[in-house]
């Protein structure tokens, strides 16, 4: 078993979500919150103020005039569109590397993530979640851990894969069994680091288990489930990704029908393609 306190160190090393970040996702929980609100918060970020006025002035969006402000920004792009624009920048940079240990090659964790993110927010739509935006940070989140325990899975993959082919372990089981923590564990213990609101770190560490959080936390179920889907998709799967349990009672729980995901996977392509041209 690896040294669990070497490990959890190891949060550190991970570039942090920047607090503009934070306080964006506040606001897009906040119903009251308005434009001036956001622009706020982003205006005093250098960083991010840059990233996002190059985005407003791409050939995406084919402004006849520059945008030269955040404000002038939020109000030609929307609210949502711009919370969504610094969410996904924010978190890019630790999810692009290749995660070996997973099979993963550079830059397949990021698209997995966004593509998690965008079916959870579908989903969280056609439920009309009041959380959509904090569901799709979540969903967009949910396999942090996965950045840090790579190496982890990597060396211990035999004894892993013995565990799941011979024992039915799940993988997620066979990660703590051998390795004494899972990724959706740690990455809950990241979100916490970062100052996550409780129920985002709840839903990050039980997106695999949610029959463990539906009465706190329902928000959970459509995280699993969009993650459920992406692998049904054959998106971001890597070495683990048929080795989980299926919870049928999720999909009963939230009462969403074969149409329902038929439409939601029928939209995704252009959806994804819209966001890598964004960021």
């Amino acid at each position: 078993m690896s040294d669990l306190k070497f490990i959890i160190k190891k949060i550190d090393s991970l570039k942090p979500v920047p607090q503009v970040a934070n306080k964006v996702m506040a606001i897009a929980r906040d119903p009251n919150s308005s434009m001036a609100d956001l622009s706020k918060v982003i205006v005093y970020d250098a960083a991010v103020t840059a990233n996002l006025l190059k985005v407003a002035n791409s050939a995406y969006f084919g402004m006849s005039g520059k945008v030269n402000s955040v404000h002038q920004a939020i109000v030609y792009m929307g609210m949502s569109q711009v919370i969504d624009i610094v969410t996904l920048a924010s978190s890019s940079e630790d999810l692009k590397s290749a995660q070996e240990g997973y099979d993963l090659d550079a830059g397949e964790l990021w698209k997995y993530s966004i593509s998690s993110a965008l079916i959870a927010r579908d989903l969280a739509e056609k439920k009309r979640a009041q959380d959509a935006n904090l569901i799709f940070t979540a969903a967009l989140l949910k396999d942090i851990g996965k950045v840090i325990l790579s190496q982890y899975v990597g060396d211990s993959y035999k004894k892993i894969n013995t565990l799941v082919a011979e024992k039915d372990f799940s993988f997620r089981e066979a990660e703590k069994e051998v390795i004494g923590i899972d990724h959706a564990e740690l990455g809950g213990m990241v979100a916490e680091t970062w100052k996550f609101s409780p129920k985002m770190v709840e839903i990050i560490r039980n997106h695999h288990h949610p029959d463990e959080s539906l009465e706190s936390y329902p928000e959970t179920a459509v995280v699993y489930l969009a993650d459920t889907l992406c692998l049904m998709m054959g998106i971001g799967g890597g070495s683990d990704g048929l080795a989980y349990r299926f919870h049928q009672d999720v999909v009963k729980y939230l009462g969403l029908t074969e149409r329902d995901f038929q439409e939601i996977m029928a939209g995704f392509g252009e959806k994804l393609e819209e966001v890598e041209a964004l960021i």
